[in-house]
């Protein structure tokens, strides 16, 4: 039951018990409960059918949205999700598109351009390859300072592989050579020539076990263990890093659930942690990696957790103990959850 005098926008269910409330919130001019996320306690989290009365309130500055699982599959935009943008542009949000996609900003820019979205909506893209060349370039972080410029690189061979171009990197193929390993994909091994070799999953991990006997290090520039590709899941370079860690392995992990992304979009759209609001469909790397940086979250459950929660198809309303479940088991909360990015 709802406590009396607490009034939620249309559309807008609560989830979950209400029990101790700790704090209060403002929404559309009424205070709203929030619940304490520590000990036994579980967070009230809004179920709404699509952002329109969230972006109506101009609560949020900023919207640090996702790409695969939010706004596109890979393959095709999902319904709805160019005309939410427009409209979101409309009411004077700044976007940036945060993403653990291994490819530089421009390239993700470009992606979403050939997929018909405006691209001159968002202020621009952050992304974990972005990140991760940046700092192979700069070497100001003591960490990547001590890397050594030799290195094992995994990457793309149907996706395309990554250039390292201006990094002064010397790729090796052996790994008695290497100072580290460079995680950009989990199709190929990179050659010296600057062309990749086709290799399986399990042969690439096998070059791993090897790599940890050595004790090298690794730095992953896609943390995400899969992603969405039209109906499917595709294996990302996180699983590898997840193999590393597993080997006795220290990674580098250069993106979500990392706070360093979430900073660097809140410095592009010059806004503070309570100005901004990330949206994304993975638990673990979106709501998570919120929650550490200190923002608000929308849960999208039609992207790698859509068979997780049940839904058979776009836009399916999932249930909501599937939701509540599922947020147990990766101990992310979402503010708001909705079946897909629409208005």
């Amino acid at each position: 039951m709802v406590p009396s005098g607490l009034a939620f926008p249309p559309g807008a269910r609560i989830e979950g018990p209400l029990g101790n409330f700790v704090k209060t919130r403002r929404f559309k001019g009424k205070m709203v409960p929030r619940c304490s996320i520590s000990g036994n306690e579980t967070q009230v989290f809004q179920s709404l059918d699509g952002i329109r009365h969230l972006a109506e309130t101009r609560r949020f500055k900023a919207w640090f949205l996702d790409q695969f699982g939010v706004l596109h599959d890979g393959k095709k935009p999902y319904p709805g999700a160019i005309s939410t943008l427009e409209k979101l542009a409309i009411d004077g949000a700044k976007m940036v598109i945060i993403s653990n996609s291994s490819r530089r900003a421009s390239t993700t820019l470009e992606k979403m351009k050939s997929l018909g979205f405006d691209s001159s909506l968002f202020l621009g893209a952050i992304t974990s390859g972005e990140l991760t060349h940046q700092y192979l370039q700069r070497r100001d972080d003591s960490w990547f300072a001590a890397l050594g410029r030799s290195c094992i690189h995994m990457t793309w061979s149907d996706r395309g592989a990554i250039s390292l171009e201006g990094l002064g990197l010397q790729v090796v193929e052996n790994v008695e050579d290497a100072n580290f390993i460079l995680a950009h994909g989990t199709e190929a091994l990179g050659l010296p020539s600057g062309d990749a070799r086709h290799m399986k999953l399990e042969d690439l991990e096998q070059i791993l076990e090897a790599c940890a006997k050595k004790k090298i290090p690794m730095v992953v520039a896609n943390p995400d263990y899969v992603t969405v590709e039209a109906r499917a899941l595709r294996v990302m370079p996180g699983t590898l890093a997840a193999k590393y860690e597993k080997l006795g392995g220290k990674v580098k992990w250069m993106g979500k659930p990392d706070k360093v992304i979430y900073e660097s979009a809140m410095a592009m759209a010059g806004v503070d942690a309570c100005d901004c609001i990330a949206v994304g469909d993975s638990l673990h790397h979106d709501i998570k990696g919120a929650n550490t940086a200190g923002i608000q979250s929308a849960f999208i459950t039609c992207g790698i957790h859509a068979t997780d929660v049940g839904l058979g198809s776009f836009g399916e309303v999932a249930d909501s103990s599937a939701v509540e479940t599922l947020i147990h088991k990766y101990k992310a909360h979402p503010s708001y959850v909705l079946p897909a990015f629409t208005w």
